[in-house]
């Protein structure tokens, strides 16, 4: 039965922002997710079993533990989770997937950042846009964050993340960075962390080690990568809608 497993009930949280990590164009929400659970050395929280899902074991190095695929990161003293995940979600059940991890959100009052790029060329630092769902608009005014400058849409497990939360009323947040299309892409995974998560979760992030390490990060997350431009336009990343206003 699909549904989120909560393994440390000693943490403490009181109506959490959630970073979503899920793998798509650049890689940008899996890089951002990913920093944050290592830089403030996050608890393993919970473990999503949800439709859409692969079922398979994943072991890190260094350890033999065994975990699942996609999993929640704790901080009780910055009241924050991370989704991480190290597999794509199943385009085709997306919609299955977004509705068994919504419904534990309405139920423990989480407040999410769906994170999601754009893949277009990008001069100079990539900026930075905000839609949101619910009341979620007054959290990317209170950031400075502006909606995007053209008509688009966000595809793929994000995209169904957001348009269920939509339906369902949920407050919520989408964060749509411009990113490399091709390549896994700290600089925009950076934007995300110090322009959008750093200020609409209250916490502060150190991103230096994004810049010094880019050249590890991209040769570490380039398969990935493939797995995802192998997935085509059901992959998660946003684009825009011209031609049919």
């Amino acid at each position: 039965m699909a549904h989120v497993q909560v393994h440390a009930d000693d943490i403490d949280l009181d109506s959490p922002i959630l970073v979503e990590g899920l793998p798509g164009a650049g890689l940008v929400g899996k890089i951002a997710a990913d920093h944050l659970v290592k830089q403030f050395d996050m608890a393993h929280y919970g473990s999503l079993h949800c439709d859409g899902l692969p079922d398979v074991a994943v072991y890190h190095g260094e350890s033999s533990d065994v975990l699942p695929p996609v999993r929640l990161y704790a901080d009780a003293e910055r009241d924050l989770l991370v989704l991480q995940s190290d597999v794509p979600v199943s385009p085709s059940g997306a919609p299955q997937f977004a509705d068994c991890v919504t419904g534990w959100f309405e139920e423990n009052d989480v407040f999410p950042l769906y994170l999601s790029g754009l893949p277009e060329e990008k001069e100079g630092v990539p900026e930075l846009y905000g839609v949101a769902t619910g009341d979620g608009e007054a959290v990317l005014e209170d950031a400075g964050l502006v909606p995007p400058r053209e008509s688009g849409l966000v595809s793929g497990p994000t995209g169904a993340l957001l348009s269920h939360a939509g339906r369902t009323g949920l407050d919520a947040v989408g964060l749509i960075v411009q990113t490399n299309p091709q390549f896994p892409d700290p600089e925009a995974a950076r934007v995300l962390l110090e322009s959008g998560i750093a200020p609409i979760a209250d916490v502060e992030v150190e991103t230096d080690a994004l810049v010094e390490q880019a050249d590890e990060i991209q040769a570490a997350r380039e398969e990935l990568a493939q797995q995802l431009q192998d997935a085509g336009d059901e992959s998660t990343q946003a684009q825009p809608i011209r031609g049919f206003q």
